[in-house]
């Protein structure tokens, strides 16, 4: 049984960021800002990442904070690591808004993919690094990512769906043969069913098997007469975020 919300987009806004946009390379902590920061995996690669502190995020206090974890598409690897701002959260945080998580994006090398073996890793291993340096709700650390990030968010997922309180992979695919990893997942996915680089029964056949394995959690939001360009509607919805801060891990 697959869960199915339909919306229908006949005029999308196209959310672009604003060519004066700029980080500046800073390993100092200033909360309200996203700054640019570098991280050194374990087998001595640069990981380059937007890191995003709330407001009133401060060291000295004991409050934690949930944190976003963002996965961007192929073309922001094309470039500085100011286009990983482009879309979604990165982007809300470069623009000022006020943002309640710790926002983290990585950018991932033209040379690989979210999903490789290698970058899966150092993905890890950057989380674990930040969890550890910041004040990290443990219980509310959110997954998402779009297109190519929409596959790093499945194959993430599911390598260690213990992990993550809620997950929303946005127009990607992963493997239905590891479907049963997230039976106990909160999931939402977004589809436009007009994907071309991305087909739609990516998300169709991830939704079907998770549901076929037991899964109760999963939802399908399907974009209808939306390509794959669907990621600006998805991300600029509240209920996502109002979602995410419900699922709390382990309540």
């Amino acid at each position: 049984m697959k869960l199915i919300r339909r919306f229908s987009f006949t005029v999308l806004v196209t959310f672009m960021i604003a060519g004066s946009a700029a980080f500046a390379q800073s390993s100092v902590d200033k909360p309200g800002q996203q700054v640019e920061a570098v991280f050194e995996s374990s087998d001595g690669a640069k990981v380059p990442y937007l890191i995003y502190l709330p407001k009133n995020y401060s060291a000295d206090s004991d409050q934690e904070f949930g944190l976003l974890y963002f996965l961007h598409g192929r073309g922001e690897s094309n470039g500085p690591l100011s286009l990983v701002a482009k879309w979604g959260p990165p982007k809300f945080a470069a623009r000022g808004d006020d943002l309640p998580y710790i926002v983290v994006s990585p950018q991932c090398p033209r040379s690989d993919r979210w999903s490789s073996e290698t970058q899966q890793k150092r993905l890890t291993e950057l989380l674990d690094a930040i969890t550890k340096q910041y004040r990290v709700n443990q219980e509310s650390i959110f997954l998402t990512g779009l297109s190519m990030g929409g596959y790093g968010t499945w194959t993430m997922a599911t390598n260690s769906p213990g992990r993550f309180a809620a997950v929303a992979p946005i127009c990607g695919g992963g493997d239905p043969a590891k479907a049963a990893n997230l039976i106990d997942v909160p999931i939402w996915v977004f589809h436009g069913d007009q994907d071309k680089p991305v087909p739609f029964e990516k998300s169709v056949k991830m939704v079907d098997a998770i549901t076929k394995a037991g899964g109760t959690k999963v939802r399908f939001t399907t974009m209808e007469n939306v390509g794959h360009n669907c990621w600006s509607a998805a991300y600029a919805t509240p209920e996502l975020y109002q979602w995410m801060n419900a699922q709390v891990k382990n309540k």
